[in-house]
């Protein structure tokens, strides 16, 4: 071989190390995957369940970074404007799904700036009330609600909400009329139903769980297609005569619109490995989620299902982000 020929493949050989490098094997650096909600919410005990097995087989650390505010508009734009490559989100139904419809001037657009890549975990709610209200079923508690216009007050963790959409919903399809209370949080929310300063909430079980369980507060139904294991004796609203309003709260896995199929596709599959482990599906189930991982293009398509859903009731009702 002469000599600038040996040359240029030993530069070539030397280069090839760095060129894989450049373009090769994702990620380079720590992934933070960023939670539009406070520790211990349940989009961050979802994302805190991937990262051990996420760390493990991508070879770099994964780091939380809880970013709130805006009911997780916030945080969820962070997501859909990233451009390093190494940023992706665990957020839940209102900023992916219905904030469109609620917002005039959202600054993402979730169907075209963000990358769905798995659903995550999903559960049913319950609608609770205060023992004082002289209902015992929900037959009696549409029964209360019909026969006294506006004198019930629901809470909620703010206008748009899974809870908020569920009772307007609720309203819509019994002909009834509540109150709306909105909250910053469900903890205060509790709080105040189960000092009798609002009358019904519809929340996630594990929200409330503690309170039913000692009488504090009454469970009349879950919104889940089938009971939910915590609440066996709680019928769901189609069994109480409610067709049609089976709905969830719900959590995914997503990136910005600019990530590659190919990592999509590869993280979708490794957050089903992630939550197929007993330790992670324990946690949470413990959390009152049931796992329900999926695949990219299954998690679009759930999306558009309840934009649609919901974006509907939110225009027909005239649901304003501050009511």
């Amino acid at each position: 071989m002469p000599p600038i020929t040996r040359r240029a493949a030993l530069s070539l050989g030397a280069a090839t190390p760095m060129l894989a490098r450049a373009q090769g094997v994702w990620p380079e650096r720590p992934v933070r995957i960023i939670v539009p909600f406070p520790g211990g919410s349940t989009p961050d005990t979802a994302a805190r369940t991937l990262v051990p097995h996420f760390s493990a087989v991508f070879g770099q650390p994964f780091v939380i970074e809880n970013r709130v505010g805006a009911g997780g508009n916030i945080g969820t734009d962070a997501v859909a404007k990233a451009t390093d490559g190494h940023t992706l989100g665990v957020s839940i139904n209102g900023p992916i799904a219905t904030a469109p419809a609620l917002f005039a001037n959202l600054p993402y657009d979730p169907m075209r700036d963000i990358a769905p890549i798995s659903l995550l975990a999903r559960t049913g709610q319950v609608l609770a009330v205060h023992p004082s209200l002289p209902a015992r079923s929900f037959a009696e508690f549409i029964a209360h609600a019909r026969a006294n216009p506006s004198a019930i007050a629901y809470g909620s963790v703010g206008a748009g909400s899974g809870g908020h959409l569920a009772m307007v919903d609720l309203m819509a399809r019994t002909g009834t009329e509540m109150v709306h209370v909105p909250y910053r949080g469900f903890p205060q929310a509790v709080v105040d139903l189960v000092a009798g300063r609002i009358q019904a909430i519809i929340i996630i079980v594990s929200g409330i769980l503690p309170q039913l369980r000692e009488g504090q507060a009454r469970a009349l139904a879950v919104t889940a297609q089938a009971r939910v294991p915590q609440l066996p004796d709680v019928p769901t609203l189609q069994e109480a005569g409610l067709a049609g309003a089976t709905s969830y709260a719900w959590n995914g896995l997503i990136g910005p619109a600019s990530m590659p199929a190919e990592r999509v596709e590869r993280l979708a599959m490794e957050a089903r490995r992630a939550l197929d482990a007993p330790e992670a599906r324990g946690r949470m189930e413990a959390a009152g989620f049931q796992v329900t991982a999926s695949t990219a293009a299954e998690f679009r398509a759930f999306i558009a299902e309840e934009a649609a859903r919901w974006g509907g009731l939110i225009r027909r009702q005239g649901i304003q982000p501050e009511s």
